[in-house]
Parts: structure tokens; C-alpha cells; sequence
């Protein structure tokens, strides 16, 4: 019975793991951008901008309307002898008209370029929505990673724990050692096995965030392997040298110096209601009448004969309007005014964020530095006091600290190693550099 539930256990356990997908950091990426909601809504408000431009292209098109009338009278009325009488009387009528705009002192230019850089805006909030979840996920991926080293860390320390358990319970049958040392090396691996259990908690729960930014139902279906790129050993460029590169190409620049220059364009429509507007307009229309008790020609012949064509120009010319105009043109200036506030406000904040990602840049490559010198350093104490150990010139206690200033070295120095990817990573982010 023991022998079958081992065997189902295991078997479990191989299914479990070819249902995992181990993913790149590249495709995790992709898989994100694919999948976001916040991506997802900003492309439809792309998707609208287009359509708001495409009404004001199309406003110079000329429009065309069709109509078509029947009204039925009843009671008295006058005839052609000036007298009340009785009668009732039905009229159709058909229509057609159309109108179009010459002349509208500029509006229909500036609202149409508005809308075209509004769109490049939109396009632009886009690109910037996509680039943040890529930092995001990046960030949740090294994570991932981390805690995965954190996890083979642990297994390790609980091997080692357990020769050293097996060593001393053959010591202790031996009679070389007494009873109170096989306790402490129980105890000590009791207290690596708790540490293993909270990296595979920890783990769980990072793949728990990436798979959220994947939208993901459950962690469980992905893995992660450690990216390729070595650790950088180069110093990041100054915070000036990076900003005049991300000044040039981040979207979130972009997109508030595009809603600048469409806010000008704002101001000339408004603008364009201080001067006159010329419109075309055209129709045809007929139309059949019947009075009762008087005979009417054919329906057909009436629409003959009362078929009826125009064609006109109207001049509308502005000379007072209860100040609207002059309002809206004050309303644009202030809404460039503060989209010029705005911009400025982006460009401060994104040299701040490149200042700080510098820094921090710096003060991981020094931690990374430090932590690389002081594993080596226990990874070599640790070597010497085994030997010690195995050669009776140590005790337990001493390999035991030796092995756990061991294990957090080495956590200290994957810690280090993570974060120093990362933030090399977020200063490629800001030079526009693929950062997968």
C-alpha cells in the first residue's frame, strides 16, 4: 500500500511539472502585452481618437438629406370667392437638399490637425502603457527568478544538514560523539527545512504576482528560467547623458508635446468664429395637393409640375454673439497655458525617475560587488572548516556557523545580483533599449 501511494505521489508529481510552462522573460513579455486590460483600453481610446479625427476630416464633405411629407387638413376655410366652406384637403411632399461649407475661416484645417495630433497622443499613451507593464514584468520576472535560486539555496543547506545528521547518528552508534550532538544537527536541519518551506512559499508567491501581469489563472502552469544576460560590469551613463536620449523618445513626452501643439491648433478654431463663413446649398423638391369636391390632376402630373429646383449661397458674418467667442478663444489659451505646465511637469518628474534609477544603479553594482567579495570570502571559510571538521580540528557548532554565514552570503549575493540586473535594465528602459 506504502509502496502504490509513493508511486501515485510521484507519478503526480511528473505530471505536475510537464503541465508547467517554462517561460523567457521575452515571452512572458509578450504574453503580457497581449493579454493586459489597461492595454486593452488604451487602444480603444486610440480607436476613438480615430474616429474623432475622422469627423473632422469629413466635415468638408458636403452632406445630403432626403425627406418626405404628408399632412391631411379638415374644417373650414376661405375659397377664391372669399367665402367659409367645408373641405378637406391632403398634401405629400418630397424633398431632397444637400449643403456644403466653402468658407469657415479656418475651423475645419485646425479641428481636423487637432485631431491628428490628439491621435498621435493617443498612440503615444499606448506605447507608454506598453512599455510600463514590460518594466513590470521584468521586474516580477527577476523576482520569480530570485526566489527560484532562493529555493535550490535552501535544498542545498538541507543536503548538507543531512550528511551531517547521518555522520553523527554512525558517530553516535559508534560511540565517538555523544547524543547531544546528533540533536543539534536534527535541530539544525529541522531549521533548514523550515527555510526551504518559506523559499517555496516565497516562490509560489512570486509567480503568483507575474502570473497576475500575464492574466493568468494560476501560477502553477508557469516556470522561469534565469535570463542569459550577464551581470553588467560597466558603470551606467550620467543621469544628463540619459535623459537627452529618453527626452527624445519616451511617450510620455511625446504625448503632452502633441497635446501642446494640438491645444495651438485649438486656439485657431477657435479663433475661426470670428470671421465669415460661406455654405453651398441645393435642393429639389415637388409636391402633390387634393382638395375634396375639386377634381386633381394625376399624382404623377402634379409631381411633374411642381417639381422644383434652388441653389444658393449663404454669407453668415459674425458681429456679436454675447462674448462666446471671445470666452472660447480665452478657454483654449488656457487650456494650452496649462498643457504647457503639463509638459514641463513630465519632463521634471522623468528626469527625477532617470536621477533616482541612476543612483540606484550605482548603489546595486557596489552591493553586488561587495556581496560577490564576501560569498567568495564564507564560501572559503566554509571549505576550510569542513576540512577542519572531517580532520576532528572543529567542532559542530563552528561548521554549523560556517555553513550559515555560507547561505546568506550566497542569498545576499543573488539579492544583489537581481537587483543589479534590474536596475541596469530600467537604465536601458529609459535609452529606449529592449530590456527582454
Amino acid at each position: 500500500m506504502r509502496k502504490t501511494i509513493i508511486l501515485l505521489t510521484s507519478l503526480l508529481s511528473v505530471l505536475t511539472a510537464g503541465a508547467q510552462r517554462v517561460m523567457t522573460l521575452k515571452e512572458c513579455i509578450e504574453m503580457a502585452l497581449e493579454r493586459n486590460i489597461n492595454i486593452k483600453q488604451y487602444a480603444n481610446q486610440e480607436a476613438q481618437q480615430k474616429l474623432v479625427l475622422s469627423d473632422a476630416r469629413h466635415s468638408r464633405l458636403p452632406d445630403l438629406n432626403a425627406s418626405a411629407t404628408q399632412s391631411f387638413n379638415f374644417g373650414r376655410g376661405l375659397n377664391s370667392e372669399n367665402n367659409y366652406v367645408n373641405r378637406n384637403t391632403m398634401n405629400t411632399g418630397f424633398a431632397l437638399s444637400t449643403s456644403m461649407q466653402l468658407l469657415t475661416g479656418g475651423r475645419i484645417a485646425a479641428e481636423t490637425a487637432a485631431g491628428r495630433l490628439n491621435l498621435q497622443a493617443a498612440a503615444a499613451d499606448l506605447e507608454r502603457t506598453r512599455q510600463s507593464l514590460a518594466l513590470q514584468v521584468t521586474a516580477a520576472y527577476l523576482q520569480a527568478v530570485y526566489a527560484a535560486e532562493m529555493v535550490k539555496v535552501q535544498d542545498e543547506q538541507v543536503s548538507l544538514s543531512k550528511v551531517l545528521c547521518e555522520s553523527k547518528s554512525k558517530m553516535l552508534s559508534a560511540g565517538k560523539v555523544p547524543e547531544s550532538e546528533l540533536i543539534e544537527a536534527q535541530s539544525q536541519l529541522t531549521q533548514d527545512e523550515m527555510a526551504r518551506t518559506q523559499a517555496r512559499c516565497d516562490q509560489k508567491l512570486a509567480l503568483l504576482d507575474l502570473s497576475q501581469l500575464l492574466e493568468m489563472r494560476s501560477p502553477d502552469s508557469i516556470g522561469v528560467t534565469a535570463p542569459l544576460d550577464s551581470v553588467p560590469s560597466i558603470l551606467p551613463p550620467l543621469p544628463d547623458v540619459i535623459y537627452a536620449k529618453a527626452e527624445g523618445i519616451k511617450p510620455e513626452i511625446a504625448a503632452e508635446r502633441l497635446r501642446l501643439q494640438a491645444d495651438e491648433k485649438n486656439i485657431r478654431a477657435a479663433r475661426a468664429a470670428l470671421y465669415p463663413t460661406l455654405s453651398l446649398g441645393a435642393g429639389l423638391s415637388s409636391s402633390y395637393y387634393k382638395t375634396s369636391g375639386f377634381k386633381a390632376s394625376s399624382f404623377t402630373k402634379q409631381l411633374s409640375d411642381n417639381f422644383d429646383k434652388n441653389i444658393g449661397l449663404q454669407l453668415s458674418i459674425p458681429i456679436f454673439n454675447r462674448f462666446t467667442t471671445r470666452n472660447a478663444i480665452s478657454r483654449a489659451r488656457l487650456q494650452r497655458d496649462a498643457q504647457a505646465l503639463k509638459l514641463d511637469d513630465t519632463r521634471k518628474a522623468l528626469y527625477k525617475e532617470i536621477q533616482q534609477a541612476y543612483y540606484n544603479a550605482l548603489n546595486a553594482q557596489a552591493k553586488y560587488n561587495s556581496a560577490l567579495a564576501a560569498r567568495t570570502a564564507a564560501e572559503t571559510n566554509f571549505k576550510m572548516m569542513t576540512g577542519k571538521y572531517e580532520n576532528g580540528k572543529a567542532n559542530q557548532t563552528e561548521l554549523a556557523e560556517a555553513k550559515t554565514k555560507r547561505a546568506k552570503a550566497i542569498t545576499s549575493c543573488l539579492q544583489a545580483k537581481y537587483e543589479y540586473i534590474l536596475r541596469m535594465k530600467i537604465i536601458r528602459f529609459y535609452e529606449g533599449q529592449d530590456i527582454s
